[in-house]
């Protein structure tokens, strides 16, 4: 970290325009919004400062086995414990990161609208329910959002929404094993496209062109791959306050319940301060979110903060990973490219009976790299160089995002079994997956299959219905929609039950769609930023 706690200023400011939990991507977009139009910001942040000319570092922390998972960006511990009593565990630490910038520190970064079709669910397919804002609702925020992120794309995808504008960066060329699965797709007329990342193709926004360390995940030690540290160094340019080490521990509203006055927050050094403000906007993600409102529960919240409709930590909904995976007889490059340039959306708007949207992929980085297979090996020397020679760039692999529909018993909840660093109950995150969830993955896997048949490939690995596991996508525990007791906050991203409180997350989400979330959560938050405002 850049400065040492005794230089740090946490007591907070006087009353101000707006308080913000949470300098994630929707956290850094809403503060820099409302900070450039002229109020005055504070941001909550439960995590650290990182800094920046540390990524090196913790990208070697990434690549050596002395190093696990968590540590690249200093999770776990009593901080972060959590529970997860679900039919299927939930592992929730090896895909968050506490710090200012959030998760997008450790993304893959690829940002795709959602379709048309994701919002009207109902309607279309008769399951689950429609969102109450539209494709149509969202377009503006939707361009607003990438030209904020910086997105390198291309209009070659036939099966995407509508859009009027080109991608702020051209699209990165596609892979050679991109080369590869072409000729194979074609025979079997399915379609390629490129995919939108949050990667710079070009120099952008005062961040470099990519320069292919390939360690995308978990940790980009160029910048080149957008982090919500950026926004949140531009949100403070324009005079946001940025708080960070100052979790969250409650919200205390007026008498009457209908009005939040302030955010109390611990420091370091173990005291509590309170933060008030004339709104406050939470943007904590799909599980800190429910948790924190949870516990704010007070005499006039009894069953916790803007839940009287009983749904906070409800309809909790993730991505499901489906995968098939082999070799060649040939050299594939395998891990060259350390992110997708290709994919399928051709079997999202499906009419398979029973089964909802998928998004595949053509992976760069499939199989073991050297050191995971030295690591692993019976052999030693010689033999262990010759094994490694034969083996290393032979493999070839498809991946894809399926998701799940709401399910009520899929939930965040209070786990008072067990506590954090400050005695309050842990999240527990009961999860399971639904019989649509298991054949939309089968038949994902069944078209994986067919293009690396047709490609030549002997079949190694399949992730699919009973092996799958969870993208680290969090969404539904706060959803949007226009009945209070059936929702948590209204079209405006404002919770029913409070005046003064917005959700500015991919906790508001009605369905899951099968995108990665994040181009989503980045319009949602604007489009907050602009009711937060309306409402100063």
């Amino acid at each position: 970290m850049s400065a040492t706690d005794e230089d740090v200023d946490r007591t907070p400011s006087e009353r101000v325009d707006v308080c913000v939990v949470g300098a994630g991507p929707a956290g850094a977009l809403v503060a820099n919004r409302l900070a450039e139009r002229g109020r005055d910001v504070v941001v909550l942040e439960a995590g650290p400062r990182f800094d920046f000319d540390d990524r090196r570092e913790r990208m070697e922390r990434a690549i050596r086995p002395a190093h696990g998972p968590h540590s690249v960006w200093d999770m776990g511990g009593e901080r972060d414990a959590f529970s997860a009593s679900g039919e299927r565990f939930y592992p929730l630490n090896a895909m968050r990161v506490k710090g200012v910038g959030g998760s997008t520190l450790h993304w893959q970064g690829m940002v795709m609208r959602l379709h048309e079709s994701d919002f009207e669910r109902r309607s279309r397919d008769g399951v689950a329910a429609d969102w109450p804002v539209s494709y149509d609702d969202l377009r503006p925020y939707y361009a607003d959002a990438e030209s904020a992120i910086g997105v390198a794309g291309a209009s070659d995808n036939p099966f995407a929404p509508p859009r009027e504008e080109p991608h702020p960066m051209p699209a990165f060329r596609p892979s050679y094993s991109d080369s590869l699965f072409a000729e194979a797709c074609e025979e079997l007329g399915i379609a390629m496209h490129s995919v939108p990342n949050a990667r710079n193709s070009a120099g952008y926004d005062g961040r470099s062109q990519c320069v292919g360390y390939g360690t995308c995940d978990p940790v980009c030690p160029s910048g080149a791959k957008y982090s919500a540290d950026h926004t949140i160094a531009a949100a403070e340019e324009a005079g946001a306050r940025v708080l960070d080490r100052v979790p969250v521990q409650r919200l205390e509203t007026d008498r009457s319940g209908e009005r939040v006055e302030a955010a109390v927050y611990a420091t370091p050094d173990g005291a509590e301060h309170r933060q008030e403000a004339r709104q406050f906007v939470l943007a904590a993600g799909g599980v800190e979110i429910p948790r924190l409102l949870l516990l704010s529960k007070s005499e006039a919240h009894p069953d916790g903060l803007a839940n009287s409709s009983g749904l906070v930590g409800r309809y909790f909904m993730e991505h499901l990973f489906a995968g098939v995976g082999g070799t060649l007889d040939e050299p594939t490059r395998q891990n060259h490219v350390g992110f997708m340039t290709s994919e399928c959306h051709q079997f999202y708007d499906n009419d398979f009976d029973g089964v909802g949207p998928m998004k595949l992929e053509f992976l760069n980085y499939a199989g073991p790299s050297p050191v995971e297979q030295a690591l692993t090996a019976d052999e030693w020397g010689d033999d262990l160089l010759a094994t490694l020679r034969a083996d290393y760039g032979t493999h070839v692999a498809m991946g894809g995002l399926v998701g799940q529909l709401p399910r009520k018993s899929n939930r965040i909840a209070l786990d008072p079994s067990t506590t954090d660093d400050h005695g309050n109950p842990v999240p527990d995150v009961r999860w399971s997956l639904g019989d649509r969830t298991r054949r939309t993955l089968a038949k994902a896997n069944e078209i994986q299959r067919r293009v690396l048949d047709e490609l030549g490939a002997q079949i190694e690995w399949t992730v699919g219905p009973d092996n799958t596991g969870p993208a680290a996508h969090h969404m539904g525990t706060t959803r949007m929609g226009t009945d209070p007791e059936s929702s948590v906050v209204n079209p405006r991203l404002r919770t029913h039950d409070v005046r003064n409180l917005s959700v500015a997350s991919s906790s508001v989400f009605v369905t899951s769609g099968a995108m990665n979330p994040t181009l989503t959560i980045a319009a949602l938050a604007l489009k907050a930023a602009d009711h937060v405002d309306e409402d100063l």
